[in-house]
């Protein structure tokens, strides 16, 4: 698939192209989802490690994000059996790859950024 720079123009877009685009926000639509990936990045991690990670987020928040995320196949939740229940999330192969994306957002918000805070003074 060619990325937009390599487009003759905008006209030879695919419906496809805008589909996956759109496919792409919707698995990390949301506030917390792409703080959820980072943090996994690092390994595998308990709920409460997530939620130590992330301060500002509601268990309930946390919780249906993480759902969200299994659902998408972006997170893989591991139930093991001892006493207590140890639950463990940690990203799938897909959820890896993610983070050249991420790479790609905090390049370009920290431009961004720079753009918008440098113009104001």
């Amino acid at each position: 698939m060619k990325k937009i720079s390599e487009m003759e123009s905008i006209r030879e877009c695919s419906s496809n192209y805008i589909l996956a685009v759109n496919d792409t926000i919707n698995v990390i639509h949301g506030k917390w989802k792409a703080a959820i990936i980072s943090s996994l990045l690092f390994g595998k991690k308990r709920y409460g490690e997530l939620q130590k990670e992330i301060p500002k987020i509601t268990p309930r928040m946390l919780s249906k994000e993480l759902r969200d995320l299994e659902a998408n196949g972006m997170v893989v939740r591991t139930v093991h059996d001892t006493i207590p229940v140890t639950v463990e999330y940690e990203l799938t192969q897909s959820g890896y790859a993610f983070q050249h994306v991420l790479d790609v957002m905090l390049e370009w918000g920290l431009e961004h950024r720079k753009s918008i805070i440098g113009s104001t003074k």
